[in-house]
């Protein structure tokens, strides 16, 4: 059950990054905000290795000066990275439909 096991803590992994990503796109306006982000390869080890909570930083690579009031999320660029992790987490869903569909082929073809 390996695979499975992956997909479901990548699948946690995805559903935590949606509420970072939504928490950036709420503080949008707020002053001094700096944008949070998590880096999902490096998440994904921590969490096969049996590690508990998910590390969220604060982005310091910034693609231009930010605001004037201090607050560095890009709106544009956090709708693109909820688009992704929506379709990244839409596909997980459908890879565990299909290995779950063949677990039931295969115990359904056992029994004939």
């Amino acid at each position: 059950m390996a695979v499975m096991d992956l997909i479901e803590k990548a699948l946690d992994i995805r559903a935590f990054y949606h509420r970072v990503i939504a928490g950036n796109l709420a503080n949008v306006d707020t002053p001094n905000y700096k944008e949070k982000d998590i880096d999902f390869k490096a998440e994904l080890e921590r969490k096969m290795s049996g590690a508990g909570s998910i590390e969220v930083r604060e982005k310091t690579d910034y693609e231009g000066l930010g605001t004037l009031d201090g607050n560095t999320v890009n709106i544009e660029n956090q709708m693109v990275k909820l688009t992704e992790n929506q379709m990244m987490f839409y596909s997980l869903i459908q890879v565990a439909t299909k290995k779950i569909s063949l677990m039931r082929y295969l115990i359904s073809e056992g029994r004939r």
